[in-house]
């Protein structure tokens, strides 16, 4: 099994280009099953999560190139469901970071006229053909949203979705459904409206930059110091995270696609809570905390989307972190130093939070359980080595 060893103190320097979403990736793959055509896509970034789901493509007679090359299985519903009228996905699963609940896909399916039963761990639903409905959904969920909107590019009539998600990355998959020939108005914020059309057909996308790739690099130069550019990055979609680490004591300059920050000596004390965009993003939650725990005072971080999401505050105590977590919080008093250990991995964006610690941390560090961090980063490693980073794969 992979690892990746460290040996902090070493300031970040240089230019390193932000590899496309994951999150506007997946679901936009999903799309290509809406249509006979062809959709080209570019910017995919080559992960382990993008190669299960061209994987699960390729089962369902869907012809993935390796140009085009999760555990989202439950975002192929809804364009199964529109497209051939019936349809049989595994609930889902991924990182252990809390729960996924189904019911507002199941939800809204079911108002757009779609049969729907759950047994042993798997969803069947059928319907002749989809309808349009008003949906008003009980919480912000975006791969419901994705979901859903999928589905409704093919029913007949209009449907609304009210309390829809509003990342950048729905957005990104509302601009592919409308090169594909979808319908669709509103798409990024609350309320969406989407004409159903009789068919797609072919389109050329290229998805969006990673945010979080983008703002987990921003919260490295910020936490080990020195001066990095990020080029092919999204700045508009990264507000909540560029306030905070100019909170932090973080220099940044914006310049187009181009995100060029600066920062010495140790971080300010940042507290976050998480919400839904245009909020703070809860994947980076434990970079932020990775920060708090090196910053020259005391941070609080709030947890509000996933109720298992500080298993890494664990891991930041083995370096010497001072975290107490109480309820969905978690007091974070920073301290002048972590110290090297050996940490596991607990989940995607815990690696990433690790991984910073251990870019600060005196002495050599070994974060195990990588097979995490392979599924949401394209070669971290490599980045990072390119910015000065002493840091390499080992088996």
């Amino acid at each position: 099994m992979d690892k990746l060893r460290i040996r902090g103190g070493r300031p970040l320097e240089g230019e390193v280009r932000v590899s496309g979403a994951k999150n506007a990736a997946l679901p936009i793959m999903c799309a290509a099953l809406l249509s006979a055509q062809p959709l080209r896509l570019s910017n995919v970034p080559q992960l382990m999560d993008v190669r299960t789901m061209a994987k699960l493509l390729r089962q369902m007679g869907v012809a993935v190139e390796p140009a085009a090359d999760g555990r989202m299985a439950l975002l192929v519903l809804g364009p199964l469901l529109a497209r051939c009228g019936q349809a049989k996905v595994s609930l889902p699963g991924g990182c252990a970071i809390g729960q996924r609940p189904v019911d507002q896909h199941v939800k809204g399916l079911q108002a757009m006229g779609a049969t729907i039963a759950i047994e042993h761990g798997y969803m069947h639903a059928t319907a002749e053909r989809l309808r349009g409905a008003r949906i008003v959904m009980d919480m912000v969920t975006v791969t419901g949203t994705e979901n859903l909107m999928m589905a409704a590019t093919l029913a007949e009539g209009t449907t609304l979705l009210e309390n829809a998600a509003r990342e950048p990355e729905v957005l990104d998959l509302a601009r592919c459904l409308g090169a594909m020939g979808a319908r669709i108005e509103g798409a990024g914020s609350d309320l969406i409206r989407i004409q159903g059309v009789a068919s797609l057909g072919g389109a050329e996308h290229q998805v969006m930059p990673d945010r979080i790739e983008t703002g987990t690099y921003l919260a490295a130069a910020t936490a080990a110091g020195g001066r990095v550019r990020l080029v092919g990055a999204a700045p508009e979609a990264l507000d909540a995270t560029l306030e905070k680490l100019r909170e932090a004591g973080a220099r940044i300059g914006i310049a187009a696609a181009a995100i060029e920050i600066e920062a010495s000596g140790r971080p300010k004390p940042v507290s976050v809570r998480t919400a839904p965009f245009p909020g703070f993003a809860t994947d980076m939650q434990a970079q932020f905390m990775a920060l708090a725990s090196i910053a020259d005072g005391t941070a609080v971080i709030t947890e509000t989307i996933f109720e298992n999401r500080f298993m890494h505050a664990l891991e930041l105590r083995r370096l010497g972190a001072d975290i107490s977590i109480q309820g969905n919080s978690a007091l974070v008093r920073g301290v002048e130093r972590l110290q090297g250990a050996t940490v596991m991995a607990t989940d995607l964006r815990a690696s990433a939070g690790l991984v910073i610690a251990g870019l600060v941390a005196e002495g050599e560090t070994l974060v195990d359980r990588i097979y995490h961090l392979d599924r949401g980063y394209e070669a971290l490693e490599k980045k990072l080595s390119a910015l000065g980073a002493r840091i390499e794969r080992i088996s």
